[in-house]
């Protein structure tokens, strides 16, 4: 079995990384930002059940200093690089510099540690933005137009990130190979308090806030099945060099994610809206709402990829989405995130 570097390990895909990586027989070395990280990253795999914890040790890294890198890669066979900045900001370079430097300091130092692969977790955020709306979906040879039209500060930092790591993987990789992950919206089982924010939309849908649904649409996939294409990446030969989609659904509305948590959940599902929320109302709302104003670009518009390519190639099989649906409301409430 390989040795590993998962950059980001206490977090909602990092975690998952993780877990499968030990169930899979792999050392891990996790990078964490402190030791309360390195604790709460060990107990979610305790709680897990996951094996092999014995085969993990944490070091500290940060994306934005070049410090430690190179000692966190050296010894290693294969790099997954999951970390990366997810908050809400109208500063551009806050969550831009440190996904666009972070990825190139983690693929240097990765190369100059004489690692085999890095598989990065970029997002579709940089596969479909700044294009005409369509009804074929996206594939792996679409990249974002970051000056295509309105997107987020994360949206652009995927995109720009992504760019810069290909670029460096055709004129300065050397020896090392890189592959990428490119998910929809990433819903299931959070491991611990720190999820992403498709989880945050769902935990709002549970507590009814708002009472109405956004006129919002994404692709699911479960993120169990995202650290599964980022395994699959890693050790198939003809992984090296793709782009990878990792979607089980086309875009949906919220208003079909909230029908899936009321059949699931029954009675428990009371708050969960049934109608929709004008969007003037929503544009009214994100004034009072960063987490709602980063959204605003997404209004109404429907953008569809497709995993074909993960299926073909690497024998991917995401489970359905309604199932991811459904775990991620189980975990959130079993985590005490969901109130009554």
């Amino acid at each position: 079995m390989s040795t590993v570097l998962v950059t980001g390990g206490s977090g909602f895909v990092g975690a998952h990384v993780v877990d499968q990586l030990l169930r899979a027989g792999h050392t891990v070395r996790a990078t964490v930002r402190s030791e309360a990280k390195a604790g709460v990253m060990r107990d979610m795999l305790t709680h897990a059940g996951t094996p092999g914890v014995e085969r993990l040790r944490t070091v500290f890294a940060d994306l934005m200093v070049d410090d430690g890198w190179v000692e966190a890669c050296t010894g290693c066979d294969h790099v997954q690089h999951v970390a990366s900045p997810l908050i809400t900001t109208k500063v551009e370079a806050e969550v831009i510099r440190p996904a666009v430097d972070g990825n190139l300091r983690v693929l240097r130092a990765a190369r100059d540690a004489g690692c085999q692969r890095v598989v990065l977790t970029s997002s579709c955020a940089a596969i479909y933005y700044g294009h005409p709306l369509r009804s074929e979906p996206f594939d792996e040879t679409s990249h974002t137009d970051v000056h295509g039209g309105p997107m987020s500060a994360y949206v652009k930092s995927k995109a720009l990130a992504d760019e810069a790591a290909w670029d460096f993987a055709a004129r300065d990789a050397g020896a090392l190979e890189v592959a990428s992950v490119h998910p929809t919206g990433i819903f299931g089982p959070a491991m611990g308090p720190d999820y992403s924010n498709s989880l945050e939309l769902v935990r709002r849908l549970l507590q009814g806030k708002p009472p109405l649904a956004p006129n919002l649409w994404f692709g699911v996939v479960d993120v169990r099945d995202v650290a599964d294409l980022q395994l699959r990446a890693m050790t198939a030969p003809e992984a090296a060099g793709e782009r990878f989609i990792a979607t089980a659904s086309r875009a949906m509305p919220m208003l079909d994610i909230a029908k899936a948590l009321r059949e699931h959940l029954g009675p428990k599902a009371s708050r969960v809206p049934t109608r929709r929320l004008p969007d003037l109302a929503v544009r009214v709302l994100a004034l009072f709402d960063a987490d709602l104003a980063d959204l605003l670009p997404m209004l109404g518009k429907a953008r569809h990829a497709t995993s074909d390519k993960a299926r073909r190639l690497l024998g991917w099989e995401p489970r359905p989405w309604q199932e991811a649906i459904a775990a991620t409301a189980d975990s959130l409430y079993a985590l005490g995130l969901v109130d009554g």
